[in-house]
């Protein structure tokens, strides 16, 4: 569908989540989310309120976009002889090395906002919780396996940014995959 076609508030929130995801929460301003959407002003407001009310909106729906294409990611490993955890890294390579990789929405929002929209961080939490649960999908049945889900998470998370700032995710790729590695050898 062409977006001219597309309702206003969803016009609204995909050129928020572009600008927001692409340059910053902060450093974007609702006159150039008014413009790249193509509404009008009343428009905007009628539909947010306010910047906040868009930048939550904004991390539900990257939150349901991201945990889609996660799944999806790990399914289409899994499908090619990856089973569990030998699905993560090559599932995350995939997003590592799209053309608008930025790093995390959640990460990033959280230290752009900090303790200003307390709404956001537990948004953030609660995709990260369920980053974490999706992860311990992959795991084998243990007692520790929520315990090493956590430890998995927060190495995802440290490549996620390391993917961020090096010149190539090459190295967070291989740093993630010698973590997950050392805990399955650890496990057997």
């Amino acid at each position: 569908m062409d977006s001219k076609q597309r309702p206003a508030r969803e016009r609204i929130l995909l050129a928020a989540h572009d600008l927001f995801y692409r340059e910053g929460v902060r450093a974007t301003g609702v006159d150039r989310v008014i413009a790249e959407s193509g509404v009008a002003k009343l428009t905007f407001y009628r539909h947010f309120p306010s910047k906040n009310d868009l930048i939550l909106e904004f991390l539900e729906y990257r939150h349901q976009r991201w945990m889609a294409c996660f799944i999806d990611a790990l399914k289409r490993q899994h499908d090619k002889g990856r089973p569990g955890l030998q699905a993560l890294v090559p599932a995350l390579a995939q997003w590592f090395r799209s053309g608008d990789y930025r790093g995390c929405a959640f990460i990033n929002s959280v230290v752009e906002l900090g303790g200003v929209l307390p709404e956001a961080m537990e948004i953030s939490r609660r995709h990260k919780q369920e980053m974490t649960d999706v992860i311990a999908g992959l795991l084998p049945k243990s007692r520790r396996r929520v315990q090493d889900a956590q430890a998995i998470a927060l190495a995802v998370d440290g490549a996620i940014v390391r993917a961020q700032f090096d010149a190539s995710p090459d190295v967070a790729l291989k740093l993630l995959d010698r973590m997950l590695r050392a805990l399955q050898a650890q496990s057997n």
